[in-house]
């Protein structure tokens, strides 16, 4: 079998449209610069000065990590064909896992032991979807609800007994590292403070990047690398990806479909059960009850956003995250400054779907509601906090709803394949 015979099978036919949407290392750092210069002149002229501080940034990121670990696990499940809607529930034991092995044996064995709860959740889930066949939504939906009640569960029976634990709760856990450059965070703290248009708002994203870095988030961004080259750089990637596409084909050219597809959904419960060991080592040093948030569903819809990719979903996440540091740092303030941004994309996109792809009725209700968003902001001078808390799942949707054109799932994503059917 060989690498280029499974290439030319499995790429679907739209290949220039792809090409187009495909964004090099040195496109991405022009992204991240044209966001900086966005945030910028949004600072400037709403006078929210908060909108990106170096202190938002680092809430942000922490807030993008577990999201972006459970949107990667589903990124290597979905890739094999196998849709992970179950991801909130591998997170969920996730935690579970790193609480008890962090409380007993130490921070690093807590991290075993999230990703051993997730692995738990994604065999069961691969199991009911790859052997037996049960559809991979109904699976998914039922092991979120599974994994609750178990968590809840398990928490009662082995940290109700504990000191400092209670039927909700560990005991307080240990802390994993975390590093800092003080000479040069000292450096952009200086120059943020010195409010230089785009200048100061860079050297705030910087000094996010280099201030109290904790080691999972290292292993994170590690782990997205390793991901993108083991995917679209090996031949186990190129094989995995088939199975995705084409399993027929796949298997008519030799590779053991069953397999990787079992392969691929372990590595995702591994992978968001480490994003919820996250949240129980690094960002609250304690595993609760309900402690997940959600943050599962939006790790799926990150990877939606990023079009199956990891550089998309890690841009996704990056921005789910900053929603919801926005809105848990600056309140109602920060969140109104955005109503202003918002207004005007809106605006831009419904005159763009007027003239350039000639959908008036869309292009007519975007103008509508940005214009709407635009009176509100001018009216008012802070968004209520009933209405600022819902912003990252608002942010959700309307990131889903704009980006549905340009995406292209697996090709056999979902669909349930039986052994042999290539013969």
């Amino acid at each position: 079998m060989s690498a280029a015979g499974l290439e030319v099978s499995t790429e679907p036919v739209a290949t220039s449209r792809r090409r187009r949407l495909h964004l090099t290392p040195l496109h991405w750092v022009g992204v991240v610069l044209g966001a900086v210069l966005l945030v910028s002149v949004l600072r400037v002229v709403t006078g929210a000065n908060d909108v990106d501080s170096s202190g938002l940034l680092i809430a942000a990121f922490g807030l993008a990590v577990p999201i972006a670990l459970a949107g990667l696990g589903g990124l290597w499940s979905e890739r094999a064909g196998v849709v992970n809607i179950g991801l909130e529930g591998m997170m969920i034991l996730g935690t579970w896992g790193a609480g008890f092995l962090g409380y007993h044996l130490g921070a690093w064995w807590g991290l075993v032991g999230a990703v051993v709860g997730g692995a738990v959740g994604a065999l069961i889930h691969a199991v009911a979807t790859v052997t037996f066949g049960v559809d991979h939504i109904v699976s998914g939906v039922a092991l979120n609800i599974v994994a609750l009640g178990f968590a809840k569960y398990l928490s009662v029976r082995f940290f109700s007994t504990l000191p400092g634990g209670g039927p909700t709760q560990s005991p307080q856990l240990p802390q994993l590292p975390s590093f800092s450059v003080p000479w040069l965070s000292d450096a952009l703290g200086d120059l943020e403070q010195q409010r230089i248009f785009f200048v100061s708002d860079l050297a705030a994203v910087l000094r996010a990047l280099c201030t109290n870095v904790n080691v999972l988030t290292l292993i994170a961004v590690a782990l997205f690398v390793a991901t993108w080259w083991i995917l679209w750089r090996s031949a186990f990637g190129l094989r995995l990806r088939s199975v995705g596409e084409s399993p027929v084909a796949a298997e008519s050219l030799g590779v053991d479909v069953i397999r990787y597809k079992f392969l691929a959904v372990l590595v995702s419960g591994g992978l968001a059960g480490l994003g919820g060991g996250f949240l129980a080592l690094v960002a609250a040093n304690v595993f609760r009850d309900g402690q997940t948030g959600g943050r599962g569903y939006i790790g799926l819809a990150a990877m939606i956003f990023g079009n199956w990719r990891p550089g998309g979903l890690l841009a996704g996440s990056a921005l789910f995250g900053y929603t919801d540091a926005a809105q848990l740092r600056g309140g109602g303030t920060t969140v109104h400054a955005f109503l202003l941004l918002l207004a005007l994309l809106l605006i831009g996109i419904g005159v763009w779907q007027i003239v350039r792809r000639g959908r008036r009725v869309q292009g007519a209700l975007a103008v509508v509601v940005g214009l709407v968003v635009g009176l509100w902001y001018f009216t008012t001078d802070v968004v209520p906090p009933e209405l600022s808390g819902t912003t990252p799942y608002i942010t959700t949707l309307l990131v889903l709803a704009f980006a549905s054109q340009r995406l292209r799932m697996p090709a056999a994503d979902g669909q349930v394949y039986r052994k042999g059917e290539g013969h």
